[in-house]
This record gives structure tokens, sequence and C-alpha cells, in this order.
């Protein structure tokens, strides 16, 4: 028992930067309280104490407002980040190094008894808001981005995100992130498959962008090669650049 503790309280550090003591994270982290009842409330589900088994997940979910059935398999150094709005249920399946942040879902799609729920894999990361729906599976060291709705398996180490998620597969669709993160927001919070002008709009904009980066990257090159100062012409493209709100375009998107 204490050993599994000292893991969670390792967890937390090595993924929360803002955790400051082990008093700290003892009193203060919901996620951390609620792992702890879900183990004994798990217990009792095994041992056939099903009633007290709910009722203690009940007590937990109001001190906590995560909600995990007492059914529900949780492998050790989990860390459920904030974890307010959190739900698991009974089938699911969450194996070593998993992390949740808050507002994420792993619900059923059918009122039939048996397998249900999702199935997270080692080391698996679901972004706040994200739902996993169905008896999928979240494969290894995959991440699902925030809000995205995951209603099929997702491959080992990759990437899910839109609603309903996609896999991130292509590098035109990883370097058309790439530049989104650095005008300061995400290109998926559009999903690119529906006819929304706006969102062809956004991502034909971004490719543009892209596409055009890799331009002046190379004349940039070629240009050094023959002997040609670039200094104060990187400057003043610096000032430029500063003149861009990122938050405006966010806002845009959102």
């Amino acid at each position: 028992m204490f050993s599994r503790l000292r893991e969670d309280i390792a967890c937390v550090f090595e993924r929360d930067p803002a955790a400051r003591s082990t008093l700290e994270v003892l009193t203060c982290y919901p996620g951390v309280h609620a792992l702890l009842c879900h183990r004994l409330a798990h217990w009792l589900w095994t041992a056939r104490f099903r009633w007290l088994a709910r009722w203690i997940s009940h007590c937990a979910r109001w001190l906590t407002g995560i909600e995990i059935h007492p059914g529900a398999m949780i492998g050790r150094r989990v860390f459920i980040d904030h974890g307010m709005g959190v739900v698991i249920g009974e089938t699911a399946e969450i194996h070593d190094d998993c992390t949740l942040y808050h507002g994420v879902t792993l619900g059923g799609t059918s009122w039939n008894r048996g397998k249900r729920h999702p199935t997270l894999a080692r080391g698996v990361v679901i972004g706040a808001g994200a739902k996993v729906l169905g008896p999928i599976t979240v494969g290894e060291g995959a991440r699902v981005g925030s809000n995205a709705v995951v209603v099929r398996d997702v491959p080992p180490g990759a990437t899910a995100v839109g609603i309903p998620a996609r896999i991130i597969e292509s590098a035109h669709d990883q370097a058309r992130e790439a530049k989104a993160e650095k005008m300061g927001f995400s290109a998926y919070a559009v999903t690119g498959g529906e006819d929304d002008p706006l969102s062809k709009a956004i991502h034909g904009l971004l490719d543009h962008a892209v596409d055009t980066d890799r331009r002046i990257e190379h004349l940039q090159q070629r240009l050094m090669q023959a002997g040609v100062s670039l200094a104060d012409d990187a400057d003043d493209g610096a000032a430029t650049a500063e003149k861009f709100d990122p938050n405006y375009l966010g806002k845009i998107v959102d």
C-alpha cells in the first residue's frame, strides 16, 4: 500500500511542475485522493461487497469531482491532473504510467453487459476534455488531443485529434500543426474534413505559410553560401513578426 502511495507521489512530481512538496500532494491533489479511494472500492468490488464499493466511489466523487466506477481496473503510476469532471466507466482498463487531464471521459456506447469501455495501454496521455468511447484500445504511448472524441482504436505511439478523432500521420499534417503551434493555436481545433469555408481558409493559409517558410529558408541558405550578410534583414523580419498577434488568430479559430 505504502509503496503504491510513494509511486503516486513520485509520478506527480515527474509530471506536474506545480507540485512543491509531499504534503501538498497528499492534501491538495484530488487525483491522488480519487485513486486511493478507488483502490479500496475496487478491492471491495472484487470481494463482492458491491453496494459498499459503490458508496465509497460515490463519496470520492463528491469529494474530488472524479467519478471512477469501482469495477474499473487502474494500474500503477497513473496521474489524474486537476481531475474535475473525469468519468471512468465500469469496464475501463488503464494500464501503468497513463496521464488523464480534467474533463476526460472513458465512456461506453452500449447498454449491453460485458466490455463496453476503453482500454488505455501503458504510457497513454489523454488531453483535457477528450472523450474516449466504446470498447476500443488506445495503444502504448499514444496521445489524444484536448476535446477530441475517439471512437476507434488508436495505434501505439500515434496522436489522435479532432471530432471525430483522426490520426496525425503524414509529414504534411505534422508540419501544419507545428506551424500553428508557433502562431499560438492548434490547427486541429478546426476539423479539416468538414466543408466549413473558415476551416478550409485557415488550413490553406497554414499550408501556404509552411511552404513560404521552406522557400525563405532555402533562399537564405543560398544567399549565405554566396557570401551575402543577412543580419540587418533578419532584424527587420523579427520586428515585423513581433507585430503579429497569435491571440487574435486563436480567438478566430475558437
